[in-house]
């Protein structure tokens, strides 16, 4: 059975007029309008797509790639709405995704931008967007574990930092002292997760932890070197804002990262200045 919100693999089974079909291993057959159709793609041939319902809730597939699939979040704008609800634009041309009036928290003001949350509607089987995302984003049963890569979506801003939804599933935290560049709400991110707490709170770094984070933090350090001739104005006596703003990282990571190329005998360091050995 093929489920809206989602990518296949499917194979071209046979020419119309109105487009190809397309079959899966179950022997299912979806309808890929001629507005997709080219001429080297012939029955036989297999051809991955995106899944959803047409105007008249008739599956159909595309080839164009969506913004978000069913069960994950994404950042939307709203491009026009009714007394039954608002419409955004979702990546997939000529049909825009729906999100019912009792869908939304608050006002959804056309040509502003939004999180949301997609999943197939279990009673008309359509893709539906909601601003309630409780339902779906939850931390009863945490599926990360300290140290996992993890996909984030920044979601809102309190007065500790960002909240994020992780990998779509569950909330996290990143902490503006955590944070050494500018972070928006709709940003995307490779996270790393830092804690899970007793009562299943997640903390979120967006660098490396461990000797990875130095890892990185040297090499990070060591190309804003080449591209700066050779040369920062920063050391063991620089001001820790003065580091974060030129480098991005914490006083603590920049130590260490210079801690790392001194042991390599790539840079020399004094109190206010490093520059490459060579």
């Amino acid at each position: 059975m093929l489920i809206p919100g989602q990518i296949y693999t499917l194979t071209v089974s046979r020419n119309t007029d109105f487009g190809q079909f397309l079959i899966d291993d179950d022997g299912d057959e979806i309808l890929l309008p001629n507005r997709y159709v080219t001429p080297r793609i012939q029955p036989g041939d297999p051809i991955e797509v995106f899944v959803y319902t047409d105007s008249e809730d008739r599956p159909v597939a595309s080839t164009e790639r969506p913004l978000l699939l069913a069960g994950q979040a994404a950042y939307l704008e709203a491009v026009d709405k009714t007394m039954h609800g608002a419409f955004f634009d979702w990546g997939i041309s000529g049909k825009d995704l729906f999100m019912p009036i009792r869908n939304q928290i608050g006002r959804i003001d056309t040509g502003k931008r939004y999180v949301v949350y997609m999943y197939v509607d279990q009673l008309t089987n359509r893709l539906t967007a909601t601003t309630k995302l409780n339902p779906f984003v939850r931390n009863e049963e945490i599926t990360v574990s300290p140290g996992d890569e993890v996909e984030v979506l920044v979601a809102f801003e309190n007065a500790l930092g960002f909240r994020v939804i992780v990998n779509n599933r569950h909330w996290g935290m990143i902490y503006f002292n955590q944070l050494f560049s500018p972070v928006a709400i709709g940003d995307r991110y490779t996270g790393y997760v830092v804690r899970v707490t007793e009562d299943n709170r997640i903390d979120i770094s967006l660098q490396k932890q461990g000797f990875d984070e130095v890892k990185d933090a040297a090499d990070k350090l060591l190309a804003l070197l080449e591209r700066q001739g050779g040369r920062l104005p920063l050391g063991d006596k620089s001001d820790p804002e003065a580091v974060r703003r030129m480098t991005q990282m914490s006083k603590k990571v920049f130590k260490r990262a210079v801690g790392t190329l001194l042991k390599q005998g790539i840079i020399v360091a004094g109190e206010t200045e490093i520059k490459l050995s060579k």
